[in-house]
């Protein structure tokens, strides 16, 4: 079987949805700026390209219609090249780069492009909700329809993680987040993108637009303490525990890889950066939904026959720091 690599990758600065610089920017135009700067990265021409594999949390407006298939027309690809768009939501990304290595291993082409992209901005407000819960499923689980913020104060209730073990991990996170910016440990994956963003006041109201050009993630707070944190109220109400400074921001942005034969990056003396072993996915009790990677990464390591301790570096999201405690 083929090895499959991942060559080089590109992506967005993380913007601030709503208020952010990427607030007015179409999820085509997103994804075609990444799209363009992996081709310049790994010299490639575009008729080279196999398919490209987009996932979003949100396939409706701005992310929808086969969002894939337009970012590569936006970004110059020949009208040849397919596109596919995937929503499995916070690993949508993650499951279109597993998708491409699993053809390339299986020898079903040598060159793909994939990730992920979302614009919070243009869409919640405008979300689709007609008809949208199923009669049965708000009856026997409700929960498949409970916002996130729900489910992780049920995880922090369940299994007994408190607010202040929560607001210790987020002034980390905010932390290391500051450090590795002040450092540049991001600087090679970001691509800087000029656009215009909207002008929003406090009520909510478009007042003007501007041109902007983001070069580094919006939205961390350096200098956040737990005392801070500590005075901010939990979304829904007393007596339960998510607030804005243990949960992560809503965000617009877009990130890809080039996914190739490893054979093929070697002959064009590419740097591979890592190749593809494994995946695996697993289903939890809608009511705690965010807990499901400890499953998944466990039941990874047993059939990979590895242990934790095999692993130098992990890589987690963020989503709740009560998620990630658990």
């Amino acid at each position: 079987m083929r090895d499959a690599a991942i060559v080089t990758t590109a992506r967005t600065p993380i913007g601030r949805a709503y208020r952010g610089a990427l607030n007015d920017t179409h999820g085509a135009t997103l994804g075609a700026h990444v799209i363009s700067a992996v081709l310049d990265r790994a010299q490639l021409d575009a008729d080279e390209i196999e398919d490209v594999l987009l996932g979003t949390a949100r396939p409706e407006g701005a992310t929808g219609s086969n969002i894939a298939r337009q970012c590569a027309l936006r970004a110059g690809l020949p009208d040849t090249v397919p596109g596919v768009t995937v929503d499995r939501k916070c690993s949508s990304g993650l499951q279109t780069i597993v998708m491409a290595a699993q053809r390339i291993r299986a020898g079903e082409g040598r060159l793909m492009i994939a990730g992920g992209l979302d614009s919070v901005s243009l869409i919640d407000a405008h979300r689709n909700k007609f008809r949208a819960n199923d009669c049965w499923l708000n009856e026997h689980v409700p929960a498949i329809y409970w916002p996130m913020i729900r489910t992780a104060d049920n995880v922090a209730r369940r299994y007994r993680i408190g607010r202040e073990a929560q607001d210790e991990y987020s002034v980390e996170s905010q932390r290391r987040t500051d450090v590795g910016q002040k450092r540049g440990a991001f600087d090679n994956e970001i691509v800087p993108i000029t656009t215009e963003r909207n002008i929003i006041d406090k009520s909510g109201a478009i007042v003007g637009r501007e041109a902007v050009t983001l070069t580094q993630d919006e939205g961390n707070r350096p200098g956040t303490t737990l005392e801070a944190l500590a005075r901010l109220k939990p979304v829904a109400g007393e007596g339960n525990f998510i607030t804005t400074g243990n949960s992560s921001q809503l965000s617009d942005g877009a990130s890809v890889c080039v996914v190739m034969d490893a054979d093929e990056a070697a002959r064009r003396d590419l740097p591979i950066m890592g190749l593809y072993r494994g995946f695996e996915a697993v289903g939890v009790n809608p009511d705690e939904m965010g807990i499901g990677p400890v499953f998944a990464v466990t039941k990874l390591l047993k059939r990979c026959g590895l242990t934790v301790d095999y692993i130098d570096l992990w890589e987690l999201n963020e989503a709740f720091a009560v998620q990630v405690i658990y």
